[in-house]
């Protein structure tokens, strides 16, 4: 088999379609003094922790930031081997999120699977008066009835194909790439 990887965004584009996606929230939201960012861990807390950042740049005070562990609200947990043992990495959501606007971050938006267990997560923590998503790539192929509230792009992918999201948080590199196998 061999595959062919094509980029789809560079540094430069990554940091331009979090600064649209920081200018949409201020907008929508009027301000974001009722918002909390809440990036899904790992790739959606950096992507969070940038558009805070834009956010702080943009409106001259910081907006509340933390991140979700979905781990133990997968719904593929019981389909796993007894003895693999998921790997927890912490919720850490330092702000009462009881009757404020969420917003859930995550790089890639696929199946919506993440998301639903992101927002069961959320409301164990308290009930929000809303909830809005952020991807930085919404690949499409929705199993469950989700949309994203807003979008770094939209690309349309086959199911063999993968999206490789690189971040310089922990990949070293900002990129985002679409592999594609061919036999």
């Amino acid at each position: 088999m061999e595959t062919t990887e094509r980029v789809l965004l560079d540094e430069q584009a990554v940091r331009r379609a979090l600064t649209r996606i920081s200018h949409e929230m201020i907008e929508k939201n009027k301000g974001m003094d009722e918002c909390i960012l809440v990036g899904i861990k790992t790739r959606g807390a950096h992507i969070a922790n940038r558009i805070a950042e834009q956010i702080e740049k943009i409106e001259g005070r910081p907006v509340a930031v933390g991140e979700v562990d979905i781990t133990l609200y997968r719904d593929d947990l019981s389909h796993r081997s007894q003895n693999e043992e998921p790997e927890l990495k912490g919720t850490s959501i330092p702000h009462t999120v009881k009757d404020k606007r969420v917003i859930l971050v995550d790089d890639v938006l696929y199946t919506g699977r993440t998301v639903r267990a992101a927002m069961d997560a959320v409301m164990d923590i308290g009930r929000p008066s809303l909830i809005q998503l952020a991807v930085l790539i919404d690949r499409g192929h929705r199993e469950l009835p989700l949309r994203p509230d807003y979008i770094g792009k939209n690309v349309p992918t086959s199911k063999d194909e993968i999206i490789a999201v690189k971040l310089k948080e922990s990949d070293q590199a900002d990129e985002v790439s679409i592999r594609h196998q061919t036999s």
